[in-house]
């Protein structure tokens, strides 16, 4: 991927690879910028992110590489901050970064993304819960926190479709992520998970092509071997949208390559 914005760290409990080993496996794939956007700390589901007092060396780790690497490639820092309303911090939310990815993990504290709590799908109005998910990035875009918007449609990690038009129950958030210029990831990890294919789905993709909405790229890697797999299917999909270009944040300033 010509930019690549989402990467994680071992920070967040989760993930594995040196911040050294994910970057030369981004110069390999050709990346010109390259970011890290590790889970921030927050106060809730605190076993798959960093704690608050490694804020610090997450931090220094990524901007001592920018330095050595400089002459090569472009690193960026960022945070991926969950938008749990009760639960962000403000030394999160007011972080010396190049950019913040809101995410949404939780339907009602319930981390519906998670293989382990898969089991209350059953209990679940399938239609309910995607339109509540829908809700929750909507409103997170009306914050105006937050620069990138996290794996749109993650609700469908598992494939459980809804009944009602997906395209109806994702309109106003996509309206509100326009409203406020927020740019939308293409993330290749869906392809990893059981629905087989990127976030978003190339349906909702074109409806924030009409809006106009601007896009980046991401692997949301978890491991070096991770970074820039799937990036020509990525690359493919936003071109047959109709995408010339993606975005990218230094300073929270919005940037662009062609793609």
């Amino acid at each position: 991927m010509i930019v690549d914005l989402h990467n994680h760290t071992p920070l967040c409990n989760h993930a594995e690879g040196t911040v050294e080993e994910y970057i030369k496996a981004a110069m390999k794939r050709g990346t010109k910028v390259f970011g890290f956007s590790d889970h921030a700390p927050m106060d809730f589901d605190p076993k798959y992110r960093m704690k608050f007092e490694e804020m610090q060396s997450y931090e220094a780790s990524v901007k001592a590489a920018r330095e050595n690497y400089k002459d090569k490639i472009e690193i960026l820092l960022g945070y991926e901050v969950d938008y749990l309303p009760g639960h962000m911090d403000e030394r999160v939310l007011h972080a010396d970064v190049d950019y913040l990815i809101g995410s949404v993990h939780f339907i009602d504290e319930w981390g519906f993304d998670n293989p382990e709590f898969i089991g209350r799908y059953e209990y679940e109005d399938i239609d309910t819960i995607w339109q509540k998910y829908f809700n929750s990035i909507e409103a997170m875009a009306k914050t105006k926190l937050f620069d990138i918007v996290g794996h749109l449609d993650l609700i469908k990690i598992f494939k459980f479709m809804p009944k009602q038009d997906i395209k109806d129950i994702a309109k106003n958030a996509l309206l509100a992520i326009k409203e406020n210029d927020m740019v939308l990831e293409i993330n290749a990890a869906g392809y990893r998970k059981p629905v087989g294919e990127a976030y978003p789905s190339q349906e909702l993709l074109q409806e924030a092509y009409k809006l106009g909405i601007d896009i980046t790229l991401s692997s949301d890697a978890h491991k070096p071997e991770q970074v820039g797999l799937h990036n020509e299917e990525v690359i493919a999909l936003a071109k047959a949208v109709g995408y010339k270009k993606c975005a990218y944040f230094a300073k929270r300033e919005k940037k662009f390559l062609e793609l």
